[in-house]
């Protein structure tokens, strides 16, 4: 495998892990939403991740066997959660159904805090294998010289 595909690889690494930080910064920026376009609460987002054979072009598709285990990753879809709002009891909401109770999103912060660690850990060391892949180039031209 090539110093050039490792970094698309890692590259793809990026651009999924940026997505989730997007999702769960939206999830946490509207733990409180309790009323959207689509109507009711903010309903959490999660990204699904897949991966596909790192091949650029039909010579590497030829190659075969070689490279078929390196894959890139991306993303498939983002989800809506189906868990149901917690009701919490506060009359004086301007959303508050007859009873008083008001339908928030099921959002922990914390866990999300704790996701957001995960996919900043995640883009870190992906920024860390181009950099050593680069470093690796750099390291190769010299020997030329």
């Amino acid at each position: 495998m090539d110093l050039l595909k490792s970094m698309k690889i890692s590259a793809s690494g990026l651009a999924a892990n940026r997505k989730r930080i997007e999702a769960i910064s939206s999830n946490i920026a509207n733990a409180q939403t309790t009323r959207t376009a689509e109507g009711g609460p903010y309903r959490r987002k999660e990204v699904v991740f897949g991966s596909e054979p790192a091949r650029d072009n039909f010579a590497d598709v030829l190659e075969g066997e070689i490279d078929a285990k390196a894959e890139t990753v991306h993303v498939t879809e983002v989800i809506s959660s189906d868990k149901p709002p917690i009701l919490k009891y506060d009359p004086s909401h301007p959303d508050a159904n007859k009873d008083g109770y008001v339908a928030m999103p099921d959002i922990n912060v914390m866990q999300e805090m704790a996701d957001m660690i995960s996919a900043q850990r995640a883009y870190e060391a992906n920024i860390s294998a181009i950099n050593t892949s680069k470093s690796m180039a750099v390291k190769a031209l010299e020997i030329g010289r």
